[in-house]
């Protein structure tokens, strides 16, 4: 893609306004919090810690609207008192512009590296660095910046404490997730009666595990309907593919495929009737029609074998989740996934955050660039006879993030959103002319406008929070003719720094493509041989490594994805490794992980007779997978004849369940066309 296509297509991308489901209630919480602590401070200790306090406050509750599984408590008090920290040093810098400069290039450069951790930690980091730019202009003294950094962490409590007093829809995030995930089974089992190989994004199912961990405090108020389903709904989609799977269910037509679709239909109503339990936290009926097509016994006279055992085996997990979906007052502790505690946390971010200090990694690249780019913002911004300097690296450092596309879509929204955004506060506070608490409200609505609508778009988001920011400095009573222009050209000029940053210092995704695909065939490769494994000596194999290598597999898929999606966006041309190759690899890719899948959903039990031909083709295939993985990453096609000798050896032998012998040939059948795809394209 040319440079000029990336441009137009990341500030399509950075100006698109999304339909989201809105939280008013959530963002009037907040934004009550901002009152509180904007009218207080305002009555008792004047407009400059009022200031102060309403930057904290408002920090805080953004960083609750992250996507963030931990108690919205905890993010808060973290959000305040960090920024209050930094607002404190950085005022203690202040007057030294060599080392302000010095701690300010440490201070973004440790904000960038954040990012290692999650998405969420390098939201709020960066924010505190951005913030920390206008809040160390406010103080007159060290006590008085003492003052100032005391009433942001309070604005960080205020927040913390309206959360746990006014519980608005508690466990809502990990109700919608479970939700989301019985949703996503229920539409799978419906496309699978009309296509037996339908698609299934594993995404929601993810999700779901990422809300299911908890924290032993958490742990004791859970309510019990969000533990269980989710561990049920992993285990019937792979009963689902395997039921409407020709290879090894029922043909295409006939009396048997009538009844899969039966049997499918109902599994979709359930799954629709468990959702819709969990997310709103009460008692649904499944219809009569779905129950009595699940419980007819005219399913074991009709259908045979594999397809039998998958459609009584989907009866029973049905049952299962009706159960642990219904609201109950039971106590559940048992196999819960832990989330370790922020301290707990702490040594492995370190670990992460080190592992990332390497010039070719982005997280890194993205580091250095942020640095350099807030400490040369200052410095220009502070040279040039406009005031108030601080703009230029606030907008680049809100603006910069790890990839290209983000950095550019939110460099074009966040200029358009604040000239917007300042142009209509600056008339009102023309035409107007508000008071010191009227400013205080005005800004205070302009924040609800921001909570409220913060996941539609970050152009509209930067609307409110521009308006914001002009009301709170004028209810400081800073005249609008000292920041709004200059804001206006310095938040441009941050953003064309935070864009020519990236395109001399790039961390491309388009030359890790390769990477990306061999790490999801070796991960592919492991979990079907687990599988397989599984079946050559059930007596010896618990079910607990196939589980660790789905999981494995997930996550190299959901990174091959998102990096295909970042790829297409980059102004660089490929590098062995064209769209059509990508499409086809991952086809075949994800067709080698569903046929893993079916022969998943048949696992025998521990006193089940063991298939020792089975040992030989799990071998072959961790063995070829990874050297094909190998291959890949050194721009060779990788070759199958390990595997392909191994199911010839297991012809002549006797197979008592087609099941896995099926397998084998679907398994081997995936590998070829994933080689195929890679060396026509190679060929052309």
């Amino acid at each position: 893609m040319s440079w000029l296509r990336a441009l137009k297509a990341t500030a399509r991308s950075g100006l698109t306004v999304e339909r989201r489901r809105l939280e008013p209630l959530v963002a009037l919480r907040a934004a009550v919090g901002l009152a509180l602590v904007v009218g207080v401070s305002l009555a008792l200790f004047g407009a400059g810690v009022a200031v102060s306090s309403a930057f904290g406050a408002f920090q805080a509750a953004i960083a609750t609207f992250q996507r963030s599984w931990r108690p919205r408590p905890t993010l808060a008090l973290a959000s305040g008192a960090s920024l209050a920290v930094s607002t404190f040093l950085g005022y203690l810098t202040a007057a030294h512009l060599g080392l302000f400069l010095a701690l300010l290039a440490l201070w973004t450069f440790l904000a960038g590296l954040a990012w290692a951790t999650g998405p969420t930690t390098g939201i709020i980091a960066s924010s505190n660095v951005a913030i920390m730019l206008v809040t160390v202009t406010l103080p007159t003294s060290v006590a008085d910046a003492a003052a100032h950094a005391g009433m942001i962490a309070a604005g960080g409590l205020v927040q913390a404490a309206l959360i746990v007093l006014v519980p608005i829809r508690r466990w809502g995030a990990q109700r919608d997730a479970l939700a989301d995930a019985l949703a996503a089974e229920a539409d799978y089992a419906r496309r699978l009666r009309h296509d037996p190989y339908a698609p299934f994004d594993p995404v929601p199912l993810m999700t779901a595990r990422n809300a299911a961990a908890v924290t032993p405090r958490q742990a004791r108020r859970r309510p019990a309907e969000l533990h269980g389903a989710r561990g049920l709904a992993e285990r019937i989609r792979p009963v689902l593919a395997s039921l409407a799977d020709p290879a090894v269910g029922v043909p295409r037509e006939g009396p048997q495929r009538d009844r899969v679709r039966e049997l499918l239909a109902a599994a979709g109503s359930v799954l629709d009737t468990a959702a819709h339990a969990v997310r709103h936290g009460r008692t649904t009926t499944i219809p009569p029609a779905a129950l009595a097509a699940l419980r007819t016994p005219d399913t074991e006279a009709v259908l045979t074998g594999p397809a039998r055992r998958a459609a009584l085996r989907l009866a029973a997990l049905l049952e299962d989740v009706t159960e642990t979906a219904t609201p109950t007052d039971r106590t559940d502790t048992a196999e819960l996934r832990s989330r370790p505690t922020l301290w707990k946390l702490l040594p492995g971010a370190l670990r992460t955050v080190r592992g990332e200090l390497r010039p070719a990694s982005p997280v890194f690249r993205h580091a250095v660039r942020v640095s350099a780019v807030a400490t040369g913002g200052w410095a220009i911004g502070t040279a040039l006879p406009l005031g108030h300097g601080y703009w230029a690296p606030l907008a680049a450092v809100m603006a910069m993030r790890p990839d290209f596309t983000q950095t550019y879509s939110r460099c074009v929204a966040r200029f358009c959103g604040t000239l917007l955004g300042v142009a209509l506060a600056t008339g009102v506070l023309q035409a107007a002319h508000p008071g010191r608490y009227t400013s205080a409200a005005l800004a205070v609505v302009c924040a609800f406008g921001m909570y409220l609508l913060m996941r539609t778009g970050y152009a509209v988001a930067q609307v409110c929070t521009s308006a914001y920011v002009v009301f709170l400095l004028g209810m400081g009573g800073t005249e609008w003719t000292q920041t709004v222009p200059e804001r206006v050209v310095l938040t441009l000029l941050g953003g064309a720094l935070a864009m020519l940053a990236y395109a001399l210092y790039p961390a491309w995704e388009t030359p890790r493509l390769r990477t990306r695909l061999a790490d999801w065939l070796a991960a592919d490769g492991r979990y079907a041989a687990q599988v397989v494994a599984h079946h050559a000596d059930p007596a010896a194999r618990g079910t607990g490594a196939v589980r660790e290598a789905l999981l494995a597999t997930r996550d190299a898929r959901v990174a091959w994805q998102e990096a295909l999606e970042r790829a297409a966006l980059e102004p660089v041309r490929h590098r062995g490794l064209s769209r059509a190759t990508a499409a086809d690899a991952s086809d075949a890719l994800a067709q080698f992980g569903r046929v893993a899948m079916l022969v998943e959903a048949h696992l025998p039990d521990r006193d089940a007779a063991p298939l020792p031909a089975a040992a030989g083709f799990a071998e072959a295939l961790r063995h070829a997978t990874r050297q094909g993985a190998k291959a890949v990453r050194e721009r060779r096609v990788p070759r199958w004849d390990e595997v392909r000798d191994a199911v010839a050896r297991w012809d002549a032998e006797t197979v008592p369940d087609p099941v896995v012998r099926n397998g084998a040939r679907l398994l081997l059948e995936a590998l070829e066309a994933f080689s195929a795809a890679l060396e026509e394209r190679e060929e052309a």
